[in-house]
Formats: structure tokens, sequence, C-alpha cells
């Protein structure tokens, strides 16, 4: 009597199992809605947003959503440092957590002519005014002129030396054809030219020349500084 009642009771649990396994094995197949989707991370974008700026069409079975490719499209198109897409069967529909760029400088580019307002952060990505929670602003004090894609390495070079100097950028500017300037808030205009491969060394001379020049009479009265050959860097200060 007692191995009928344990067998019983081991037909009872790998029924429920089946059970839901088949119920689990259906939910895969079942569509999603634009209403089962979940956003996490931020309040800045709706499910609209998600749709429009990636491949995802509604409805589909949850099983056939692309997640790595839709993370790869929304992090492209929405300027976003991170995001997955989870499929979730229990409560059914698709999780996504985004993780918005913190902007560290106001930024402008220009796209078919149109000059585009924006934001930077400190890797150097460019993000659309409308992709920037706001709210979470400090004061920005920089500000990123003429930025392309090919040069976010050279402005994460900048930004990262200016945390760990004494420079104080009041402007970083790429000319249409590629030549960068700086301008810092007592050293003024700092040019540095073509090369993206000497800006490591440039930023050194340059803070070292702050360094070495603060106090001096000369300080005050330096008009730019012409950096585009480290090796013999030239001060112009104005004249009275």
């Amino acid at each position: 009597m007692k191995n009928k009642q344990q067998k019983n009771y081991r037909l009872f649990i790998l029924f429920l199992y089946f059970t839901f396994l088949s119920f689990l094995t259906f939910r895969t197949f079942q569509l999603v809605n634009i209403q089962q989707i979940k956003i996490h991370g931020s309040e800045l974008f709706s499910e609209k947003d998600l749709i429009d700026n990636s491949s995802l069409t509604y409805p589909i079975r949850l099983i056939s959503v692309k997640t790595k490719l839709i993370e790869k499209e929304l992090k492209n198109n929405l300027s976003l440092e991170n995001v997955s897409v989870q499929r979730q069967l229990i409560p059914f529909g698709l999780k996504i957590l985004v993780k918005t760029r913190r902007p560290v400088a106001q930024g402008e580019r220009t796209i078919n002519g149109k000059k585009i307002e924006g934001y930077v952060d400190q890797h150097g990505f460019f993000i659309k005014a409308q992709h920037t929670d706001k709210k979470n602003f400090e004061k920005l004090s920089t500000r990123v002129y003429g930025w392309e894609e090919n040069y976010k390495k050279t402005i994460s070079e900048i930004f990262g030396f200016q945390k760990i100097s004494n420079l104080e950028l009041v402007s970083i500017n790429f000319s249409p054809n590629g030549f960068l300037t700086l301008e810092e808030k007592e050293l003024n205009k700092i040019l540095l030219g073509f090369d993206p491969n000497l800006i490591k060394d440039q930023l050194r001379i340059i803070d070292n020349i702050k360094n070495q020049l603060k106090g001096n009479i000369i300080f005050k009265k330096i008009e730019n500084i012409d950096i585009t050959n480290p090796s013999n860097p030239k001060i112009k200060v104005f004249k009275p």
C-alpha cells in the first residue's frame, strides 16, 4: 500500500512537471504586444521609442525576438551606455534594462550641413539632446564643437587627462578639416593640430606649462599656445 502511494505521488509530480514544462513551451510561442514591454533604468524612453529605434515589430512571438540584435540597435540609436533585452515567461513579455550615458560636456555636430545640438560623455560618445536625462546633469562647463565618430578616442583622452590635471577646459573644437584646438580657462587658445597620436604628449605639455607659469607675469598675457609640434611648443602673448 505504501509503495503504491509513493508511486502515485511520483506520477503526480511528473505530471505537474511535464504540465509546467508544456506551459512554458507554449508561452515561448505566444505573441508579445507592445503593452507587454517593460522598461527599467530610465523614465526617458517609451515603448514607442524602442520600436522606432530597432527592428522590433509587434505582435511578435517571444521566441522570435532577436535579443542581441535589438540590444545593438537600441544602444547605437538611443546613445545608451548599455542595454539588456530579456525574454520573460513569468510575467510574460520583454524586460528591457537601459543605462543612459552621463554627459560631461555640451556637444555639437554637423549632419548633412545641419548643426545638431547634444551632449558628450567621458568616453567621447555623442548623445542626442532628446536622449539625455537632464535631471542628472551637473554643471557642464565644457563644450565640444565639430564632433565626429572618429574623434571619440581623442575626446576621451582629453577628458580623462583633465580629471588628473589642473586643466579647466572651456571648449574642444574640431574644425571642418579636423584641426584640433582647445580653449583653457587661463591659457586661452591651444593649437594641437591634426595628429591624434600626439594628444597624450600634448596634454602633458599643456599641464606642465600651466604649472610652471602660474604666478608669472606672462601667465595673464598668453594669447595662444602652439603645440602642433610637441618638441617645440610656442607661446604667443598679447602685445601692449
